[in-house]
């Protein structure tokens, strides 16, 4: 069990360092964080969505924003695409591949933010989300790994992970990002 525990530390901590290590890495968090801290400077919400782990994400970001992260502070409009019954009911009476787009026109508006979150940078409906954010006029983040992926070319800015073996490593930079993200929007607005 040592040896498992060990190794998997280990690879989180290669996964880490060589995301540091990339320069983009801190550019790409800086340029999603000024596109976010201005929407919610200018009146407007951020969106999220994600499969899965992502989809966790995804929410615990919309609730960092509305709640709180390490202070008190007045709530920030944000939405994770993540109620059960909805995404149930348009993937039934559609389909899976729309469940996200659908509330993104419902509730999309020119200067919100979609932060789309998708490990392999190609998840059919998390991908469509982003085209309908561009369709109305909205700002995309992606959050992925590297390489070539239709997120990453809808993407205003794409912060991406190293590309590693298993998606779990992907994740864990992605929660990262997430709480920098958070960090950085309330240090733009003033309330740290």
């Amino acid at each position: 069990m040592k040896k498992i525990i060990a190794d998997s530390l280990c690879e989180a901590q290669k996964a880490l360092e060589q995301f540091v290590g990339n320069p983009a890495s801190v550019d790409s968090i800086e340029a999603a964080a000024l596109i976010m801290t201005e929407c919610l400077r200018a009146g407007g919400k951020i969106m999220s969505c994600g499969n899965g782990g992502s989809l966790c994400d995804a929410t615990h970001f919309a609730e960092e924003l509305t709640g709180r992260y390490r202070g008190n502070r007045r709530p920030l409009p944000a939405m994770a695409v993540n109620d059960p019954a909805y995404l149930t009911c348009t993937a039934n009476d559609f389909e899976y591949d729309v469940v996200y787009a659908r509330s993104v026109e419902a509730f999309g508006k020119p200067g919100d933010v979609l932060l789309a979150i998708s490990t392999s940078g190609n998840s059919s409906n998390v991908v469509k989300a982003a085209e309908a954010a561009r369709a109305a006029g909205m700002k995309v983040v992606g959050l992925t790994a590297e390489g070539k992926t239709r997120l990453q070319e809808l993407s205003h800015v794409c912060i991406c992970a190293p590309r590693t073996a298993h998606s779990d490593r992907i994740q864990e930079i992605h929660i990262k990002v997430i709480h920098i993200l958070i960090e950085l929007i309330e240090s733009g607005l003033g309330f740290c």
